[in-house]
């Protein structure tokens, strides 16, 4: 009598295309895996072929939002455009990402907030980091081509661009209700501006 077949292992991206959806509405302990296999339509024995726990879904589900970000910054390695317009298009288009995915964006935030020391560390290692790092790689070159000050420390800069859209990402509600802020609905227009600041100061000159 022969075996019989093993099931054919859904697809990974669908995969964590539910997860997605689900952690973003329930966050991580709201969720289990049964249900990520439901809204998959697949069993939780294909779930587990791709993915060793529900932690390791979970972070394999950040880990694709910051993919789309990282593969975004590959355009913008080496010398295409100028200095300044390279830093301007990142900006704009990190910002653009968190926007766009914004449920699996407030997981990763408050996973930043809330994490100690230990899960500081695996989600610099397993999620975060890569995109981070080759950010800062592109403010490095630049300065290595005299395009920035010697004096600047490029993890300083790529600190403050991501640190400045997430600002908007989170405060977007409050914004339109303060008097004076225009660019409450218009994230091309905050970018910019935060950028004109970082690349030429505040001081009159």
């Amino acid at each position: 009598m022969s075996a019989a077949a093993s099931p054919s292992p859904a697809g990974r991206e669908t995969i964590l295309a539910a997860a997605a959806e689900l952690f973003a509405a329930k966050g991580f302990a709201g969720v289990s895996v049964r249900e990520v296999a439901e809204r998959a339509g697949v069993s939780k024995a294909n779930v587990f072929h791709h993915f060793s726990s529900k932690d390791t879904l979970y972070l394999a589900v950040l880990r694709s939002a910051v993919s789309r970000f990282e593969a975004l910054l590959d355009d913008y390695a080496g010398e295409r455009d100028g200095f300044e317009a390279r830093l301007r298009g990142i900006s704009r288009e990190h910002l653009q990402n968190i926007l766009a995915n914004e449920g699996v964006s407030r997981l990763i935030i408050r996973e930043v907030l809330e994490s100690d020391v230990r899960r500081g560390q695996e989600l610099t290692e397993r999620v975060l980091g890569d995109g981070f790092n080759r950010l800062v790689e592109v403010i490095r070159e630049g300065r290595s081509r005299s395009e920035l000050r010697a004096d600047v420390d490029p993890v300083l800069i790529a600190s403050l661009m991501v640190a400045a859209n997430v600002h908007f990402f989170q405060s977007r509600s409050v914004m339109r209700a303060l008097s004076g802020v225009a660019y409450a609905d218009d994230p091309e227009s905050y970018s910019m501006q935060v950028m004109d600041i970082l690349l030429n100061g505040i001081a009159s000159r």
